[in-house]
C-alpha cells in the first residue's frame, strides 16, 4: 500500500466522461489509466452502466466515471442508460465532454441544455490526428463561441496519448482540495465480476454482427479464485431463440471466439490464467421487462 504524506495538500474528485454514443469515452478512460478495465467497442451504446477508473496525477486523485452516451430514450434499457449518464453529470465535481473533431457542435449544444450550467466542464477535442491543422483550427474556432461556458478546450489524440498530460493538469486544477477518497494503489472501485462481465459483452460486440449484441447481456454466475487460475462461470442472456444459434455459431465456433477474446482480456488484467465457461439463456423481451432489468442490476 502506498503511504500518503498527510502534511501535503491534496486534491480529489469525481470527473464524469460525457458525450454522444461511440465518442470514445471508454477508450479515453482506459488510456489515462494505462489499463483496459472499461468495455470498448466501435459500435454505439456499448457502455450501459457507469464504471470508474482511479488515476493518480501528482498530488491529485482523479476518479473518472465512464458513462453511457447521451442519446434518445427508446427501450426501458435505453432509459436506464440515459439516466445513468444524467446521474453521473449531477453527482460529479467536473465534467469532461468528449467531442470527436469530426462532429459539429450540435451534440455539444444538446449537452449544454442538459447541464444548464450546473457543473463546470472541460471540452476534450479528440481524434485530432485524423485531420490537418487547418481543420483543427476551424473546429476549435467553432467551439470558441461557447468559451464563456467551458473551463478549457484541450485537443487530444488518444492512441498517441497526445494532450493527456495537459488534460490531467487542467482537471487537477479544477478539483477541490480533499484527502484521497481511495487507496492510491487502487485502479477502480468496480467489482471484479462487473469488469469481467464487461469484457464478455465486449467479446460479443466484437465477434457477433447485426443487432444481437444490443439484445445480449452477461451475468457472472460465480468466480472461483485459485492460486494459479481463476474459474469464471457466466451466462449470456439474449431475447430471441433465433439469437441463440448466432451466439453459439456453427459447431460452437462463435461462442469459442467470444470466450477466447474475453478470456485473454481477463488474463491481461488479473495476471493469472483464466478458465471461462459460457452458457446461453433466452429471456424473451428482457430489454423491455422492468422487473427483470431491476433483478439483474439495471435499477434507476
Amino acid at each position: 500500500m502506498t503511504k500518503v504524506d498527510s502534511t501535503k495538500e491534496t486534491r480529489a474528485g469525481f470527473v464524469s466522461l460525457i458525450g454522444r454514443p461511440n465518442a470514445g469515452k471508454s477508450t479515453l478512460m482506459n488510456s489515462l489509466l494505462g489499463e483496459n478495465i472499461a468495455m470498448v467497442s466501435q459500435k454505439a451504446n456499448a457502455t450501459r452502466r457507469r464504471s470508474n477508473a482511479i488515476v493518480m496525477y501528482e498530488d491529485t486523485q482523479i476518479i473518472f466515471v465512464d458513462t453511457p452516451g447521451l442519446h434518445e430514450r427508446e427501450k426501458i434499457l435505453n432509459q436506464f442508460m440515459l439516466d445513468e449518464a444524467l446521474k453521473a453529470m449531477g453527482d460529479c465535481d467536473l465534467i469532461v465532454y468528449l467531442a470527436p473533431i469530426t462532429d459539429s457542435t450540435e451534440h455539444y449544444e444538446k449537452f449544454l441544455k442538459l447541464n444548464n450550467g450546473k457543473v463546470k466542464h472541460i471540452i476534450v477535442l479528440s481524434k485530432i490526428d485524423q485531420v490537418n491543422q487547418d481543420k483543427l483550427f476551424k473546429r476549435i474556432a467553432s467551439y470558441n463561441q461557447y468559451s464563456d461556458q467551458f473551463e478549457a478546450l484541450i485537443p487530444v489524440a488518444i492512441p498517441k496519448k497526445m494532450g493527456h498530460d495537459e488534460l490531467l493538469k487542467v482537471i487537477s486544477r479544477n478539483l477541490p482540495n480533499s484527502p484521497f477518497l481511495y487507496d492510491p494503489d487502487d485502479l477502480t472501485s468496480e467489482l471484479v465480476r462487473d469488469i469481467y462481465a464487461g469484457f464478455i459483452r465486449e467479446g460479443i460486440f466484437e465477434n457477433v454482427s447485426d443487432e444481437v449484441p444490443y439484445e445480449a447481456d452477461v451475468l457472472i454466475d460465480s468466480i472461483k479464485e485459485e492460486k494459479n487460475i481463476d474459474k469464471i462461470f457466466a451466462t449470456i442472456i439474449i431475447e430471441k431463440e433465433s439469437q441463440k444459434g448466432i451466439i453459439i455459431g456453427k459447431s460452437g465456433d462463435s461462442i469459442k471466439r467470444i470466450g477466447k477474446y474475453s478470456r485473454e482480456k481477463i488474463e491481461m488484467l488479473s495476471g493469472k490464467k483464466a478458465y471461462l465457461e459460457l452458457q446461453v439463456s433466452v429471456k424473451k423481451g428482457w430489454t423491455k421487462d422492468k422487473a427483470f432489468l431491476q433483478e439483474i442490476g439495471y435499477s434507476s
